[in-house]
């Protein structure tokens, strides 16, 4: 389930850079905003595996009957962060305009969509997914 739910997250990743893409050349900061969520979803993986790394270890060292469980459930932790930067790495390499071509949508995404697409993406994030933690507090 996991990787149907990370199928689903890199596909609105793409169509909103696809988004951002098309409407560079009406808006030159669209292109600051396409290397900006790149490179924050590269550092939301990066920061994710680490956590998830952490919380086996810790598991691991209180309980320590599951070790091999752990080990396979760690090995699947840095597949998955390897899949996510594989992506990234590709769209960074891609040029702007070889990207448009690589649409995995076949509709293009408007602005209201891709302001649907922003919104979906910023409550997957700790910070929005624990804010109502910090406004009781």
């Amino acid at each position: 389930q996991a990787s149907g739910g990370e199928d689903e997250i890199q596909q609105l990743q793409k169509a909103l850079l696809d988004y951002l893409d098309e409407n560079t050349e009406t808006d030159a900061s669209l292109v600051f905003s396409r290397k900006f969520y790149i490179a924050q979803w590269f550092r939301d993986t990066t920061m994710e595996t680490e956590k998830a790394i952490k919380s086996q270890k810790d598991e691991d060292s209180s309980e320590g009957t599951h070790h091999a469980k752990d080990v396979e459930t760690t090995g699947q932790i840095m597949h998955r962060a390897e899949s996510r930067k594989k992506f990234l790495r590709s769209i960074i390499k891609t040029a702007p305009s070889q990207f448009s071509t690589l649409k995995i949508y076949s509709d293009t995404v408007d602005y209201e969509d891709a302001c649907l697409i922003v919104r979906y993406l910023a409550s997957m994030r700790p910070f929005a997914q624990s804010f109502d933690i910090y406004l009781t507090q």
